[in-house]
């Protein structure tokens, strides 16, 4: 009887023991079940791929944020054409430098309709020119730092600094260009950034047809300027018609026919610029034009672009044209308690520039290039006629490339120039 007994007190207690140790595996996997549902539900807000940044959804998809960095890495070579003939190259300059180095971050926030946009430039060349009073005496790291908000339909306001909405050539990110650099009528006419306000509109004709405008009221002086009003703002309005519809992937506005577009795709846009009392020699750009009491002067700027863009199976063109006039015609600025003293000169005139290309399907693009710089005043410039070969190899797009180009400068009344370069360019 007692051997029964601790028979069935055992069997008891055994399976007691084997309950308890399941109900401990089951909690245990519960718990293992939640910690793989939460990094399974983390995987998904998390997304990094070469050339995507990383991308990070929040949990409660209340803001999207994608985080990026691009290097480029620039061989440049220039040499002197001494009395414009081809057999007399001389002075040659080398020069190895880290072109350009960002970090850019960009999303949403509570609706998709709320977009936001920070980029820093990191490289000497992007932090340059701020050390005076205008600045604060501070690096101009901050490039591109707004918000935009799609408020109704197809409307949108964007509020903050980034470009404006000038020539295309501009427009176009240096991390998309077709050739090494963009060109001499960007360098001497564009607009570049400014800290403001721009409202967008776009509608449609029919099936394809899309027209979309900006005006941008603006500050005038340019991007990071701490100083405030210099008794004048700057108003700027551009048309874009899109006869055939959009391009691929944003394509009006990416050097290279990168997406190969199946059908012909075109743009068109014509701009107009007015700053008012400006007091840098090339409107956003350039230095500040003052007295011999430190008094900025300026004067009002008229600026008028045109260009186009046109895609269509690895074929690409793009053209513009730029004009920069004052009100009275007179590019020099005189002192105010003296009219025959010149304390400054803008830099006016006109511009043209047409380059075409082909991307072959192994993704080797040859370009080509010409652009005319006609100052109004010689005295600040001279008469620029540029001709640039180019080609490109497009590992991932734009993300990741190597292009070199040569190209040749006839100077006006004064030596020519010869100039080639390599830049590599990696874009996470």
């Amino acid at each position: 009887m007692k051997r029964i007994l601790l028979f069935v007190f055992t069997l008891f207690i055994g399976n007691f023991l084997l309950a308890q140790s399941h109900a401990d595996l089951e909690k245990r996997i519960q718990k293992l079940e939640k910690k793989l549902e939460r990094v399974d539900r983390q995987s998904k807000n998390f997304y990094a791929k070469f050339g995507k940044g990383i991308q990070i959804v929040a949990n409660d998809s209340s803001f999207y944020m994608k985080a990026a960095f691009r290097i480029q890495s620039l061989y440049a070579n220039d040499w002197s054409v001494r009395n414009d003939q081809i057999g007399f190259i001389e002075n040659h300059k080398p020069n190895f430098l880290i072109r350009r180095a960002r970090l850019k971050f960009n999303g949403w926030a509570f609706t998709q309709k709320l977009k936001y946009k920070l980029e820093l430039g990191l490289s000497n060349r992007d932090i340059s020119g701020g050390d005076s009073k205008e600045y604060k005496n501070g690096s101009r790291i901050i490039l591109d730092a707004y918000v935009e908000w799609n408020f109704w339909n197809n409307f949108s306001i964007l509020a903050g600094q980034t470009k404006l909405p000038g020539n295309r050539e501009r427009i176009v990110s240096s991390a998309n260009m077709q050739f090494v650099d963009r060109s001499l009528l960007n360098s001497k006419f564009n607009i570049d950034r400014d800290m403001g306000i721009q409202l967008k509109h776009h509608f449609k004709f029919g099936k394809q047809f899309i027209v979309q405008e900006t005006f941008a009221f603006s500050q005038g002086e340019g991007r990071n300027i701490t100083a405030g009003s210099f008794d004048g703002l700057n108003y700027t309005f551009k048309v874009e018609a899109f006869p055939f519809g959009k391009f691929a992937s944003k394509g009006a506005y990416v050097g290279s026919d990168i997406k190969r577009e199946q059908k012909p795709k075109l743009a068109i846009a014509v701009a107009y610029d007015f700053n008012q009392n400006s007091v840098k020699e090339r409107s956003q750009l350039g230095s500040f034009i003052t007295d011999d009491n430190g008094n900025y002067v300026g004067k009002n700027l008229h600026h008028i672009f045109a260009d186009l863009m046109f895609k269509y199976k690895g074929f690409s063109i793009m053209s513009e044209y730029a004009f920069r006039t004052t009100k009275d015609g007179n590019p020099n600025v005189f002192a105010p308690d003296d009219p025959t003293s010149i304390i400054g000169t803008f830099y006016t005139g006109q511009a043209f520039n047409f380059q075409a290309a082909y991307l072959f399907k192994k993704n080797y693009e040859l370009a080509g290039r010409f652009t005319m710089v006609l100052p109004q005043n010689t005295d600040v410039d001279n008469k620029q006629f540029e001709y640039t070969i180019g080609a490109s190899k497009y590992f991932l797009g734009h993300k990741l490339k190597i292009q070199t180009d040569l190209g040749y400068r006839s100077i006006t009344d004064a030596n020519d120039k010869l100039f080639w370069r390599v830049q590599t360019d990696i874009h996470f």
